[in-house]
């Protein structure tokens, strides 16, 4: 939204169009030390995001992710280490400000008692808007998000999705060249939470850097372009989905079998264990495999004892059993 932007955020957002020689990354992290009190939660941390790309932000509760976002978006001034956006060191002045998009994690950041579409109003008047052009917008951003029916009703009265929902159409308002997404699809329904990545992805076609955080491991797959998992405060991955996938070693099936009599553990005998999953009799069974077992030489000790195998699938995603891998190896 051009007419939004105050003249001197368009010159910087223009530090991201293609016409322009990118020097370094949009986003730049070295070293990144924080810490609260004698806690260290963010030890040496460091990444780049490059102008139009997605990086996936990982990691289990109190990694620190929310901290790095909280750090880039200049609410809290590292201890130690390098952060620069857009080829300027982070700060809290207005002009900063407006080069960011942030989606923070809860919902105690708009105005209760006013209506989605007045808050927009305000935050967008905040980025210099006429009164006109902030109204437009907000409206936009309200069907964008699948909001426009509540666009009077007091946020208050907002359920947790609806407020994440209007959490990011806020932090569209400006097209900001950096977008700063802490579980935006938390407590989302499938069809809302497709409506976020849709947005995010849209502003990412038109270079905008964004960092995802989330909890939601597989909707990284096909949306992110490279990922960052954090672990006790230190780096534990950086590459890219495919290469966070390699890690994942499945030990766990979800098995379907069908037997004239009942599968007992005895069936893979040294290979894992195997026992009922779900309603009784249903033939589900969840197979577990020892570290060095084979999955075709449990599958045929199953069949060597007469049981049929219907159906075999993992029971965690390889992108669940990576993040389990290399963060539980951390413990």
């Amino acid at each position: 939204m051009a007419a939004v932007l105050a003249p001197e955020l368009d010159r910087a957002r223009d530090l991201t169009k293609p016409s322009r020689p990118t020097l370094e990354p949009a986003i730049r992290v070295e070293s990144l030390v924080h810490q609260f009190d004698e806690k260290v939660v963010l030890d040496s941390v460091s990444l780049d995001v490059a102008p139009g790309s997605i990086h996936a932000l990982l990691g289990p509760n109190g990694a620190g992710k929310t901290t790095l976002l909280r750090i880039l978006s200049g609410l809290l001034v590292p201890r130690h280490g390098n952060v620069r956006v857009l080829g300027r060191n982070v700060d809290n002045s207005r002009e900063f400000r407006g080069l960011i998009g942030l989606v923070p994690s809860g919902d105690r950041s708009f105005y209760l008692r006013i209506s989605g579409l007045e808050n927009l109003v305000f935050f967008a008047r905040l980025y210099g808007a006429t009164k006109r052009d902030a109204v437009r917008r907000a409206h936009e951003l309200l069907e964008q998000v699948g909001l426009e029916d509540a666009a009077k009703v007091r946020v208050g009265f907002y359920s947790h999705g609806m407020q994440k929902r209007l959490s990011v159409a806020r932090a569209l308002l400006a097209d900001p060249p950096i977008l700063l997404v802490d579980e935006a699809t938390h407590d989302l329904d499938p069809e809302g939470a497709r409506r976020v990545r849709d947005l995010v992805a849209d502003a990412a076609s038109r270079r905008t850097a964004v960092v995802w955080a989330t909890q939601r491991l597989d909707e990284i797959r096909g949306l992110c372009d490279g990922v960052t998992l954090i672990a006790e405060g230190k780096v534990a991955f950086l590459g890219s989905v495919p290469e966070l996938m390699a890690h994942a070693v499945p030990r766990r099936y979800l098995v379907r079998l069908r037997s004239s009599r009942p599968v007992a553990t005895t069936a893979v005998g040294a290979l894992g264990t195997i026992a009922p999953s779900g309603e009784p009799h249903s033939g589900h069974y969840l197979l577990a495999l020892r570290e060095d077992a084979v999955l075709g030489d449990a599958l045929g000790a199953l069949a060597a004892g007469g049981v049929d195998v219907l159906t075999c699938t993992e029971e965690r995603s390889e992108i669940e059993q990576a993040f389990l891998s290399i963060a539980g190896g951390r413990k």
